[in-house]
């Protein structure tokens, strides 16, 4: 079972979870997609564990506890101390670099078409690379895209 099907409380044997094996391509993307942004070969300038605490934070954003419990869990594998506080919105920052990192997390998550090129730009002038950038991106939009798809089943699963 995906992740994705064991937040969703899809039950092995409901007509629900029979719908989702004529769509199992698509949940096992989706898997590969969470290794791809959580646990990349090569994390770049996001560690695994800044990673995951702002997965966490955005799955809290979005009032998915059990999804930000999963995120938990890989904060702690992480073991970076440092990165954990960051599972929790509200959480303060003392490093701009990070700060300006949570920040853009933050609103990609609340509130995606604010975000601008001048965003950008104050990343950059950070010292925030392209690619870390755009890591940051692919994070945002896979883990909301994680929790629209948990919430969509969810519904579906409570009405068969």
């Amino acid at each position: 079972m995906t992740l994705i099907e064991t937040l969703a409380s899809v039950r092995p044997g409901s007509a629900l979870a029979e719908a989702m094996e004529k769509r199992a391509e698509i949940l096992r993307l989706s898997e590969a997609a969470h290794d791809a942004v959580l646990l990349p070969r090569d994390p770049g300038g996001l560690s695994y564990g800044l990673r995951a605490a702002l997965a966490a934070r955005m799955a809290r954003h979005n009032r998915n506890e059990a999804l930000a419990s999963h995120y938990d869990g890989l904060v702690e594998r992480a073991a970076e101390a440092f990165t954990a506080k960051l599972a929790q919105p509200g959480a303060n920052v003392r490093d701009e670099r990070i700060a300006a990192i949570v920040k853009h997390a933050d609103r990609l998550t609340i509130a995606p078409r604010e975000a601008t090129r001048g965003h950008i730009e104050e990343l950059r002038s950070l010292g925030i690379n392209d690619a870390d950038i755009v890591r940051l991106s692919e994070l945002a939009a896979f883990v909301n895209y994680q929790v629209r798809v948990i919430a969509g089943l969810a519904l579906i699963g409570a009405r068969l």
